[in-house]
Formats: C-alpha cells, sequence, structure tokens
C-alpha cells in the first residue's frame, strides 16, 4: 500500500514526466530527420554515429567556451559535415546504403572515444552551469504535469518541429519532390526534379537534427561526455520512423513510449520500488521492439527505398 501511495504521489509524476520528455527530445529530433531522408528513398543507417559526434564536438566546444550557443551550433556543424559525406557516398558515388551507414556509425564510435582520450586523458569533465531549463509561465505551476513546462529550449524546439515537418513533407513542393524521388524517381525526373539534389538536401537536414540531438544529450541532458553516450538511441530512432509510417506527426507517440519506460529508473526509485537497475535500463529497448514486431507488419517502404538513382 505505501509503494502505491509513493507511485500515485506528485514527486513521482513530476519525475516521471520531465523525465520521459527529456528523454524522448533526442529520439523525436533524430527521428524527424530520418523520416525526411528516408522518404527521400536514402537509409541513414550511420544516424548513431552522426549523434555521437555532434555530441562529442558540442560537448567540448561548450565546455571551452562556457556557451550553450555555440555548443549547439558545433553540434549541428559537426552532424551536417558527417551528413554531407555520406550523401557524397551513397548518392553520387552509389556506394551500399546499409554499408556506408553501418561505416558512419562505427567511425562515429571510434572517433569520439579516441579523440575523448586525448584531449581529456583519465580526466571526466562535466559542463555545470552551460544550460538551464526555460518554465512556461503558469502551465509550469500545475501539479503532476508541472516538469512538462519547464524544459530547455531545446525540448520546446523539437515538439515544434513535429508539425513543421509534416507541414514541410505534405504541404509544400520540396515535400513533393521528396516524396516523388522516394517513390518514383525516374518520373520525378521526367518531370523536372533534381533527384539528387533532392535527396542530398534531405540528407543535410537529417544530419543538422541529428547533430542537435547529439548536443541536447550531452549539454542539456547529461552535461558530460562518454563512450557510446548514445546507447542506441539512433537505431531505435530508425525503427521509430517505421513504426510511424514515415509520417512525422506520429513521431512523438514512439519518442514519448521509450522516454517512459527510461525515466521508470529514477520514477520508481523515488517511489521506493526495488527493481534491479539493468532490468529498468533494458525496459525501453523491449518495448520498442515488441511494438515493433506487433505493428511493423502494417508499414509500407517507399517503392525506391534504398535504391541508387542512376539518371539514364
Amino acid at each position: 500500500m505505501e509503494i502505491l501511495r509513493s507511485i500515485l504521489s506528485e514527486p513521482f509524476f513530476v519525475i516521471l514526466l520531465g523525465g520521459t520528455l527529456t528523454a524522448s527530445i533526442p529520439i523525436i529530433l533524430a527521428a524527424i530527420g530520418e523520416s525526411l531522408v528516408e522518404k527521400g528513398g536514402v537509409l541513414n543507417l550511420g544516424l548513431e554515429g552522426e549523434m555521437l559526434i555532434g555530441a562529442f564536438v558540442a560537448f567540448v566546444i561548450a565546455l571551452n567556451t562556457r556557451n550553450l550557443f555555440w555548443g549547439l551550433f558545433s553540434g549541428i556543424a559537426a552532424g551536417l559535415l558527417v551528413a554531407l559525406a555520406f550523401g557524397y557516398l551513397v548518392i553520387y558515388l552509389k556506394v551500399n546504403q546499409i554499408v556506408a551507414g553501418l561505416g558512419i556509425w562505427i567511425f562515429g564510435i571510434g572517433i569520439t572515444s579516441l579523440l575523448f582520450r586525448v584531449f581529456f586523458g583519465r580526466r571526466f569533465p562535466i559542463a555545470r552551469g552551460i544550460t538551464s531549463k526555460t518554465a512556461i509561465p503558469y502551465l509550469s505551476q500545475i501539479p503532476y504535469i508541472r516538469s512538462v513546462f519547464n524544459q530547455h529550449i531545446v525540448a520546446y524546439v523539437a515538439l515544434a518541429l513535429i508539425p513543421l515537418a509534416w507541414w514541410l513533407l505534405y504541404k509544400t513542393n520540396f515535400g513533393l519532390h521528396i516524396r516523388a524521388v522516394g517513390e518514383n524517381p525516374v518520373a520525378a525526373d521526367a518531370h523536372g526534379v533534381n533527384v539528387y539534389r533532392t535527396r542530398y538536401l534531405t540528407v543535410m537536414l537529417e544530419g543538422i537534427l541529428a547533430g542537435l540531438a547529439g548536443a541536447f544529450l550531452s549539454i542539456c541532458d547529461l552535461s558530460f561526455f562518454v563512450d557510446n553516450m548514445t546507447l542506441g538511441r539512433g537505431f531505435i530512432a530508425i525503427g521509430i520512423v517505421m513504426l510511424a509510417n514515415w509520417n512525422p506527426s506520429r513521431i512523438f507517440y514512439g519518442a514519448f513510449l521509450f522516454g517512459v519506460f527510461y525515466s521508470l529508473t529514477s520514477g520508481l526509485q523515488i517511489a521506493g520500488v526495488n527493481v534491479p537497475r539493468e532490468f529498468l535500463l533494458m525496459l525501453p529497448y523491449v518495448a520498442v521492439i515488441v511494438v515493433l514486431c506487433i505493428f511493423a507488419r502494417n508499414t509500407r517502404l517507399p517503392a525506391a527505398f534504398c535504391l541508387p538513382y542512376e539518371r539514364e
């Protein structure tokens, strides 16, 4: 009874909801970018590597400049540069997209681990005092859910990007071009759409958002960097994109599900529930896998998905 009372208490809900939203933000950012690039027919399995590189570069710059803006900007720039390299490989050189993506992922793990030891050795620096949360007046005073309205500014930006990405994909000419080159690039080319440029632009947008996702993780969420700190979030984002059927408006639900299970670790500890921490850390990944197994059968891949385009 005491445990049930603790679970139904306000502190539990405040920690659970606040932690859920914070944990879901990197997934939302990465998944929005991946939905655009996959809708255009390109599969980027290097998303995890881009997030890692963005996280490392953002942390180093923010730590040295003590400036949140420069940290986030550098993370975005790092993600964009890696995406440019990936796009050149798969769009212009016609390298296998799966091989190139896995190569970017492995490169991201290796280069960040190496550079962290080169820069810091055995030290473990923490970027304290660089960022702070922004409370929304009145809403941040509502009992039980007040933590939802007391988040980092990047969290609000990520949530705003969900309807913006939907509008871009389904209500603009550029979105029409993305969907066209993902379904039938030959027909799109015949109607004057530059297939290479359209796909390259989606890859660039994906790199920007992946870099921002990594920067948020290392600066705004954790305030430190460790090896492989993304812990598969890039691959979770790819799975959520397929679960959402490449519709940005549905990405939030999958990311929120991941965040709920991820934040249960802190919430249950506050409630006094004695559950092994390793089991709780496993839950978000198991939950996403189970949901994918149930609903993934209804997904329909773009017709030209993962196929290089060669103009005749």
